[in-house]
């Protein structure tokens, strides 16, 4: 196993374990991949999710770029829910974790296909 794999297998112990989730594997490896080599970097492969400008990144980058939603309110309410389902207190939220949270949020899987 590669180092993305490694990765990957992180991501879906965080779901499972942190967020109560059951990860579609196949979507989380496409999520990951769509994420590039920011999984790679320590600081850009967490969302600092005390920082204003970083969670208008995500909706900017992510939600309205990558997934192609409408920009409103709801964007920013989704990254939230997010965030409180990994829990506030955990302290390194990862990004592929909390894309693959708001493509399954959005239904927007259909991206990844």
């Amino acid at each position: 196993m590669g180092k993305r794999d490694d990765l990957i297998a992180k991501y879906a112990d965080d779901l499972k374990n942190k967020c109560g989730m059951t990860p579609d594997m196949d979507l989380l490896r496409k999520v990951t991949i769509g994420c590039g080599p920011a999984i790679y970097n320590a600081d850009a492969s967490t969302v600092a999710a005390s920082q204003p400008a970083e969670l208008e990144t995500v909706k900017n980058n992510f939600l309205i770029k990558k997934l192609g939603l409408a920009d409103s309110p709801k964007l920013l309410e989704a990254i939230d829910k997010a965030l409180e389902t990994y829990g506030r207190s955990e302290r390194s939220k990862y990004r592929a974790v909390v894309y693959y949270m708001l493509t399954k949020e959005f239904g927007k899987e259909s991206v990844y296909g």
